[in-house]
Formats: C-alpha cells, sequence, structure tokens
C-alpha cells in the first residue's frame, strides 16, 4: 500500500509539472499583454506594471483598420460553424454507410479515409493550390478568397479523423434499432437522422470541439486559400497582419493572441463533460 500511494504521489507531482509546463505559454500572454512594448522587452516574466494598458490595447485592436476585428471574428464564426455542421453531417453518414454495407468496396473505401489520416498537409499544400485554380478554370467559380472555397478544403481535411471516429462508434449500435424504425415506415434518410444521428451525440460533440479548436486557430490552410489581404480573413490571419516586417507591436499581437483563443477556451470548458463522455463512450463500447 505505501508503494501504491508513493506511486499515486509521483504521479500527481509529474501532473501538476506538466500542467505548468502546458499553461506557461499561455501565462506569458496573459502578463505580456498588458505591457508595453519597452517593458515586455525588459522584464517578460514580470507582473504588469499598470492592468489598465490591457485595455488599452483591447482599444486599439478593435479599431486598427489593418486588422478589421469584427470582420475577422465574424468570417471566423462562418468559417468554423459551416465547416463544423458539414464535416460531422457528412463523415457520421459516409461512416453509417460505410459500417452498415457488408461489399468488399466499403472496407477499401474506408481504408482511403484512414489513409487521409497519415498524409502531412505540408506535402499536399502546392497541390490544393493548383486544384483550386483547375476548379475555377474548370468551372468558373472562383474559389480563392471564397467562404465555399476554404470550407471545402475544411472537409477534405477533416473528415478522415471524423469518419474513423463515427465508423467505431457506430459499428456499437445494435442494427436492430435500424431495422426496427425501417418496419415502421421510415426511410434511409429518416433512419438516419431519426435513429442514428441522435444516438451518436456524444462523439458528435466531441468531434465538434476537436475540430473547431484546429479549425478556429488554424493559419496555415486559410493563408493558403484565402490570403493575408483576402476579405475572408480569419483572426489568426488578422493577428499576422500586426507583425510587420521591421517592427513587431508585441503588446498588441499577444492581446489579440489573447482575445482570439477566448472563444475557444469558453467552447471548451462548456463542452469538456460532452467531450470525456465521447471518449469513454467509444473505448467501453
Amino acid at each position: 500500500m505505501e508503494r501504491r500511494r508513493f506511486g499515486l504521489i509521483l504521479l500527481e507531482i509529474f501532473a501538476i509539472l506538466l500542467l505548468a509546463l502546458f499553461f506557461f505559454p499561455f501565462l506569458m500572454v496573459i502578463l505580456n499583454s498588458a505591457k508595453p512594448q519597452a517593458e515586455i522587452i525588459l522584464t517578460p516574466l514580470s507582473l504588469p506594471q499598470n492592468w489598465v494598458n490591457l485595455w488599452y490595447n483591447i482599444v486599439e485592436i478593435l479599431t486598427r483598420r489593418n486588422i478589421d476585428y469584427f470582420r475577422s471574428f465574424f468570417n471566423s464564426i462562418v468559417i468554423t460553424t459551416t465547416s463544423l455542421l458539414a464535416i460531422g453531417v457528412f463523415s457520421a453518414m459516409a461512416a453509417w454507410v460505410l459500417v452498415r454495407t457488408k461489399a468488399r468496396y466499403s472496407y477499401w473505401i474506408f481504408m482511403l479515409f484512414l489513409a487521409g489520416m497519415v498524409i502531412p498537409f505540408q506535402v499536399v499544400m502546392l497541390p490544393l493550390v493548383r486544384l483550386l485554380q483547375i476548379m475555377r478554370n474548370v468551372t468558373g467559380i472562383p474559389f480563392k478568397d471564397t467562404y465555399y472555397g476554404v470550407v471545402l478544403a475544411y472537409i477534405g481535411f477533416g473528415a478522415p479523423l471524423s469518419v474513423f471516429l463515427f465508423h467505431g462508434f457506430i459499428k456499437s449500435i445494435p442494427i436492430d434499432i435500424e431495422e426496427a424504425a425501417i418496419i415502421d415506415g421510415c426511410t434511409k434518410a429518416q433512419v438516419f437522422f431519426r435513429v442514428v444521428l441522435p444516438i451518436l451525440k456524444p462523439i458528435f460533440v466531441t468531434l465538434l470541439v476537436l475540430n473547431g479548436m484546429w479549425i478556429w486557430n488554424d493559419y496555415l490552410l486559410p493563408v493558403l486559400v484565402i490570403g493575408l489581404g483576402g476579405d475572408t480573413k480569419t483572426l489568426p490571419l488578422a493577428v499576422a497582419n500586426l507583425a510587420g516586417f521591421y517592427d513587431k507591436e508585441w503588446g498588441l499581437i499577444l492581446t489579440a493572441v489573447l482575445m482570439a483563443a477566448l472563444p475557444v477556451l469558453i467552447l471548451f470548458f462548456f463542452a469538456q463533460k460532452h467531450i470525456i463522455k465521447g471518449m469513454t463512450s467509444g473505448a467501453i463500447k
């Protein structure tokens, strides 16, 4: 018992050290967002001399034209919300069909989705830009600097992991429930939306939060599809506009980072119960 208790104490100490390690960068953002430029350079680890500087930085960010915070915030909301709904619904539908279809080709299609998880994004960056240009030449529809262009890209990159997790969860759902719904007169679409999708709520919410944090904070994909000066630039792109070539206003940059991170932190705080429930339900079943 003593050895077990000693091991638990060591694990708690290790967990506290990990917490401090991961929280340290965020603490630096909070402290230095309330400092002027000179104070950040001289004493980056100290407490701010005047926390009122944080309010001044917030007002400056909200009124800066090169940031256009409210427009960028609206763009992030539209792109993130649309991408999450599309990834969630389409991935759940694809996983459901792959699980319930016993043909051999469904297995190979599922393997293609898994292959999409192991291909690094950096490998397909330039082909993605070229593909968007080809699609515009063929269809006449511009995919650069548009909502649907970046949402389409997020669907492609977010679907593999979502299909994989939905696939494992759906396998645990008894098919008798769906057969009973069909006997009662439900169509395939009604079976999915009225029977299967409500059962997927725990893992659905988990994927919404995980994909939401990724899409909201993503910089590389929007900068390729939208660009730093695009009309549909997201918050990470707006924050990048604060970093000039010769001058970097660190106080404003860190304040903008803090303002951009708050919605994700609030979302995670309220949804953490659903995240844990979704993960544990999938693991147990």
